[in-house]
């Protein structure tokens, strides 16, 4: 066991399980259904793409947009720098990120700060995109 494993009582863990840990705690959901939780007013769509990627792909009609250095501090609902969108703990928070991946990191530390119904897009934004959802035309920056 190392120093650090000692003083915090965890062993270390790779990436790949730490994903696998992280999604066995989350309902994940497919791209369409997390378009109709939106449609029908049940869900926050939170696109945490960097603006690159925004602006090669385009972006997701309704979706706030909170890059992910910022995520816990925009949607914390108790945190001073909070996004107004961000209501309450038992706000329905579906992040997406490129493929997937990082949401779901996303989504469980958004469950540390007691947003329990935080999940995020199987495939994120190219799921959505390859399932023919509506997505808004880049807008390159001036």
């Amino acid at each position: 066991m190392s120093a650090a494993s000692e003083r915090n009582g965890t062993e270390p863990v790779g990436i790949d399980e730490l994903l696998e840990r992280v999604r066995s705690g989350l309902d994940r959901v497919e791209a369409r259904a997390a378009q109709e939780a939106y449609e029908a007013g049940d869900a926050l769509l939170v696109d945490t793409r960097y603006a690159a990627l925004r602006e090669r792909d385009g972006l997701i009609p309704g979706a706030l947009i909170v890059e992910r250095n910022e995520l816990e501090w925009r949607l914390d609902p108790l945190g001073s720098h909070r996004a107004p969108e961000a209501t309450g703990h038992d706000l329905r928070v579906i992040v997406f990120c490129n493929e997937g991946y990082a949401s779901s990191l996303a989504a469980a530390s958004l469950r540390q700060l007691g947003l329990h119904r935080a999940t995020d897009v199987i495939g994120g934004f190219q799921a959505w995109k390859a399932a023919g959802l509506p997505v808004l035309p880049p807008t390159p920056r001036p």
